[in-house]
């Protein structure tokens, strides 16, 4: 499980391409998925946190914190632009936040209140995706905007996980660790 930050070492530019997208209303915006304790998907709107630390969220008292804290597993989905279908992904695992000195600078730099009753959690990166529209070819009603270029990058040490954790990508050919460029139609 790498940190934000050990991906962005690895891989500056999609790091910056998902920053973009989850901050491009000002303060991060996105959605947040998590498990239920039935093991069904439960989403919910955030506002994560990217700072040169690492990938962060507050959490108020709410399912999605009772989601965390018994199932650290997430995906993190950009909020869609106005104007194209770029999206960045990210999904790896959730882990509370206990070094009071790093909470309380991060809620500083962040303006999360001190009154109400949130927990801070960090988010690892096991998989991280970029998909943008090239904006040179118009496509038909609904198609979006022209073939999207996907850039998706695995945690290269994710050999350590088990199997039944491996993130699922779509795929154009053979897997391997590390960065892959994708293109596909918007068929």
């Amino acid at each position: 499980m790498a940190s934000w930050s050990e991906f962005a070492a690895d891989e500056p530019r999609l790091a910056d391409g998902i920053r973009v997208l989850m901050q491009q209303y000002g303060p991060g915006f996105g959605y947040l998925a998590t498990v239920r304790a039935d093991g069904g998907p439960r989403v919910h709107p955030v506002s994560p946190v990217i700072t040169d630390e690492g990938l962060f969220c507050f959490i108020i008292d709410s399912p999605k914190r009772r989601d965390l804290e018994r199932d650290g597993r997430y995906a993190l989905h950009s909020f869609p632009p106005e104007e194209s279908d770029d999206e960045a992904y990210v999904a790896g695992h959730a882990h509370p936040v206990t070094d009071q000195a790093r909470v309380a600078r991060l809620a500083a730099r962040a303006g999360a209140a001190s009154q109400v009753d949130w927990r801070l959690f960090e988010f690892t990166v096991d998989v991280a995706m970029l998909s943008r529209r090239d904006t040179g070819s118009a496509g038909g009603p609904g198609e979006g905007c022209g073939r999207p270029a996907v850039q998706v990058w695995l945690d290269p040490h994710a050999d350590d996980r088990p199997a039944d954790l491996t993130p699922v990508v779509p795929q154009t050919r053979p897997a391997r660790r590390g960065r892959r460029d994708v293109h596909r139609s918007a068929a």
